[in-house]
């Protein structure tokens, strides 16, 4: 079994990196980390290289996901800096897409909360291993348009997506970001790995210390979304390299 990868989660908002809590966007603020002075994203971005070896980040982008524009000089920047980069910038359309992947994101992050099936479905065929769907939750209710997916069943929706062609799924329930209660979604990811054996896992949300990391490995997450619990020097890299 490989070892647990950790992504240092960059929530970004008006060219600032917040600390996003529970969801509630209107009230997120910027980040004050103990690991940086700044909430300017390159800023917040090098500690995570030069405290952990951490190069890859997820990045955020609310604005786009909230409809706007995505923040291309930002990805542009991090890029240039030598990061690789996850990026949900809010795909609703194929088309940003394509955006996306011309701007140099690694991975392309299809969320549950502004795509439809077609547009992952066509997504995947078009990008393959590059698309990552996010199973979007807010306590434990899936997010988004579950008409178009014909069920509210969070687990009936993973399996419909992998079965359009999805091989990377992130589980995460914008009710525990920053809260630093737990995941809350361990029994599902053990029931989706359970059901997928080849599909690469990954979860986030309100990581609270080494044991939700043990947790999770348990349910068969390979990749770990966290912010919060780095910025506040509650993990450190002892804490996954043994897992």
């Amino acid at each position: 079994m490989s070892i647990m990868r950790i992504l240092p989660v960059l929530d970004l908002m008006g060219g600032q990196v917040v600390r996003g809590v529970a969801g509630r966007r209107l009230e997120y603020r910027p980040i004050v980390s103990s690991l940086c002075a700044s909430s300017k994203p390159l800023d917040v971005a090098r500690p995570f290289r030069t405290h952990f070896g951490l190069t890859t980040l997820y990045l955020a982008d609310l604005d786009a996901i909230g409809g706007g524009d995505p923040a291309f000089s930002i990805y542009s920047e991090l890029i240039s800096d030598g990061f690789c980069l996850w990026i949900d910038a809010g795909v609703s359309e194929v088309e940003r897409v394509h955006l996306l992947a011309d701007a140099g994101a690694d991975r392309i992050i299809v969320g549950l909360e502004t795509a439809r099936p077609d547009v992952l479905a066509e997504a995947c065929r078009a990008f393959g291993d590059r698309i990552v769907f996010s199973l979007d939750l807010n306590g434990g209710a899936p997010l988004g348009d579950t008409l178009a997916w014909g069920t509210s069943d969070a687990e009936i929706i993973a399996t419909k997506a992998v079965a359009l062609g999805v091989r990377r799924l992130i589980v995460l329930d914008l009710a525990q970001v920053g809260v630093a209660d737990g995941t809350g979604t361990e029994d599902l990811c053990a029931r989706l790995k359970a059901a997928h054996p080849g599909l690469e896992m990954i979860a986030g949300g309100g990581i609270r210390g080494s044991v939700d990391l043990h947790r999770l490995r348990h349910c068969g997450v390979g990749t770990v979304l966290i912010a919060s619990a780095l910025h506040d020097g509650r993990l450190t890299r002892a804490d996954w390299e043994g897992l």
